[in-house]
């Protein structure tokens, strides 16, 4: 008699390598599925993301148009310790004033400067403003309260005048004036330009220097 039972155990189980197939594709197809999904995400979100104006490109600037023309500045006669103190301090200006370049004056290039157009000057050998008596002041002179600048160790003394901020030096052997043209924003901030120059060349004065210099 044959066992039926027994010989139905004993037979071999089904293969489990259609199974483990199965598994092998399911799992390559979720590979590429996954880095597909992802770059049609990315896609997606560039293409559906509002677009952005470029920035515009910076525009060229196009330098001031500076006169080729002398300017006319007057050159009076000094001494000779006067001159030669003049022509140490031209040497010593720049070739340019924050962007306004040097132009040609019409006299007195070893005593006289001048940047831009309107034209900034710079005059050395000027005569020293005196100071008044008085508080009150007097027509030509320094009132006594009057303000005076301490800039990079040079003391000015400005004013305002129909061709522009004057600004002369008061504690200094020689004067140096310089003129800021109207419609500059900050003059005396313009006059200080020229304070290292007049620091390096002119000597201070020892006597009959302002109280308001000393401060």
């Amino acid at each position: 008699m044959v066992d039926v039972k027994t010989r139905r155990s004993e037979q071999p189980e089904p293969s489990a390598r259609p199974d483990s197939a199965r598994r092998g594709a399911a799992l390559w197809a979720t590979l590429i599925a996954v880095p597909v999904a992802v770059l049609v995400g990315v896609v997606f979100f560039l293409t559906a993301r509002p677009q952005t104006a470029a920035e515009p490109a910076p525009a060229a600037t196009t330098p001031a148009v500076v006169p080729s023309t002398a300017v006319r500045m007057a050159a009076p006669e000094l001494s000779a310790h006067d001159a030669q103190v003049c022509l140490a301090v031209t040497s010593q200006l720049p070739t340019a004033v924050r962007g306004l370049p040097a132009r040609k004056v019409s006299a007195g290039p070893e005593q006289n400067a001048a940047y831009g157009e309107p034209p900034l000057t710079v005059a050395c050998g000027v005569a020293l403003p005196k100071m008044c008596p008085t508080v009150a002041g007097g027509p030509g002179c320094v009132p006594l309260d009057a303000d005076l600048l301490i800039m990079n160790r040079v003391c000015w003394y400005g004013k305002q005048t129909p061709s522009g901020a004057v600004f002369v030096t008061m504690d200094r052997e020689v004067a140096v004036q310089v003129v800021v043209p109207p419609g500059f924003e900050n003059p005396a901030q313009w006059a200080n330009e020229f304070s290292d120059a007049v620091v390096e060349t002119v000597k201070s004065r020892t006597a009959g220097v302002p109280t308001g210099c000393r401060a």
